[in-house]
């Protein structure tokens, strides 16, 4: 069986049954989504143990899980710096160039796939529940239609290399492709799904860019990583697609950025959701 045939396999009952969740919303799909940034962050923990950086065991799912439960935990600010002093003071026995390393790769490891992910779930529950599913899914649809129209038009007529010290397969071509299933993701949420979205064209063409292009520097910033560690995917939890990392590396900073963007529209009045 080929690669390709392997993650149509496993992609699209998954995105079935994960669309059918974040339809769910409510704590269904807050846990589901706490364990997949719970999951990422064991993968970053790995990757960075894979190029030697040594990040702490336990402190980046402390501070992950920390993150994802933000807007639920009373007290949130004091339990955060608590956790951040004990961390600091654990890091005083170990030799500076130690330190340096598990403080670095700890902070990234806890912080930034937590981060990501919770801005994807501010996302779902940022108007009403049909209005939040909307915003959702006009989201993921611009990040799957930017993968799916990027691999393919890199793959007909990529010639230009992006980064190809870090990942050479992607091209300006691809990139520009990308861009177009963007597109075709948001009008497809906009004009084929029997639900108000809200954002018209206009409100919607400055996300598709953003969109466009945080995406694949997610895309990128996880190959940087695995590049360093010298692996190919961040894990072999999910056949064809590699690990939670890798599936979800471009959503990782494209939900800030949605996020930002919706909540800039909304506090200026430009937005009715």
């Amino acid at each position: 069986m080929s690669e390709l045939a392997k993650r149509i396999l496993v992609s699209v009952p998954a995105a079935a049954l994960f669309l059918y969740i974040t339809w769910v919303g409510g704590w269904y799909f807050k846990l589901l989504m706490i364990a997949i940034g719970l999951l990422v962050v064991k993968e970053s923990i790995g990757l960075f143990r894979a190029s030697r950086q040594a990040p702490n065991p336990y402190f980046p799912y402390s501070l992950g899980l920390w993150i994802l439960l933000l807007p639920e935990l009373p007290h949130a600010f004091q339990i955060g710096l608590a956790l951040l002093l004990i961390f600091i003071l654990l890091q005083l026995a170990k030799p500076i160039d130690e330190n340096i390393r598990t403080l670095g790769s700890s902070l990234f490891a806890g912080l930034y796939g937590p981060v990501g992910i919770l801005t994807f779930i501010n996302i779902r529950f940022l108007s009403s529940p049909e209005q939040g599913f909307m915003l959702t899914l006009a989201l993921l649809l611009m990040v799957w239609g930017n993968d799916i129209f990027a691999y393919f038009g890199g793959k007909a007529f990529g010639k230009h290399r992006m980064a190809p010290s870090i990942s050479p397969k992607k091209t300006w071509e691809g990139f520009g492709a990308g861009i177009l299933g963007a597109l075709a993701g948001f009008a497809i949420c906009s004009y084929m799904i029997p639900l108000p979205l809200h954002l018209t064209l206009s409100q919607g063409l400055p996300a598709v860019v953003l969109v466009s292009i945080f995406g694949p520097v997610g895309d990128l910033t996880a190959s940087k990583l695995k590049r360093a560690g010298h692996v190919k995917d961040t894990s072999s939890a999910l056949p064809g697609h590699g690990g939670f990392f890798d599936r979800f590396d471009a959503l990782i900073l494209s939900a800030p950025v949605f996020y930002l963007y919706l909540y800039g529209l909304k506090v200026f009045g430009y937005a009715s959701f």
